[in-house]
């Protein structure tokens, strides 16, 4: 349990239109891989074999990871938010299965504030070592 909490509103405007997630906005506290500019870029995740169990595992990694709630699991969709210790801030961190190419798109942007301190990268990165 976070000691303040600093969890702003959930957004209204997640999800994948057009196969794409929402696009990173111009603060430093997003990483997209559908991102263009090397600031907000990150590479998707990556999987083999059977598009379901690779959604179906990575719904489970996030589910073992602390302070975490998936909001919305829904056919190629995963939403979740993530919650600091310490102070309470809330990230929203959406994964999209594109079957058309094997891959996962990922996007994880902080509510609240302009800096994350690298916060959102590390955890991509963190879940892309454990879904490896």
């Amino acid at each position: 349990m976070a000691l303040f909490s600093f969890s702003g509103t959930r957004p209204a405007n997640l999800g994948v239109t057009d196969n794409k997630l929402l696009a990173c906005p111009d603060s430093p506290n997003c990483v997209s891989s559908q991102s263009s500019d090397p600031e907000h870029q990150i590479a998707p995740l990556t999987y083999t074999g059977d598009p379901a169990k690779a959604l179906a595992d990575l719904q489970a990694l996030i589910k073992s990871l602390p302070r975490t709630k998936i909001i919305t699991a829904d056919g190629n969709y995963i939403y979740a938010e993530f919650t600091s210790a310490f102070m309470g801030y809330v990230d929203d961190v959406e994964f999209y299965l594109n079957t058309d190419k094997s891959i996962i798109e990922v996007r994880s942007a902080s509510r609240l504030g302009k800096s994350d301190l690298g916060v959102n990268r590390d955890r991509i990165e963190s879940i892309r070592s454990k879904f490896a």
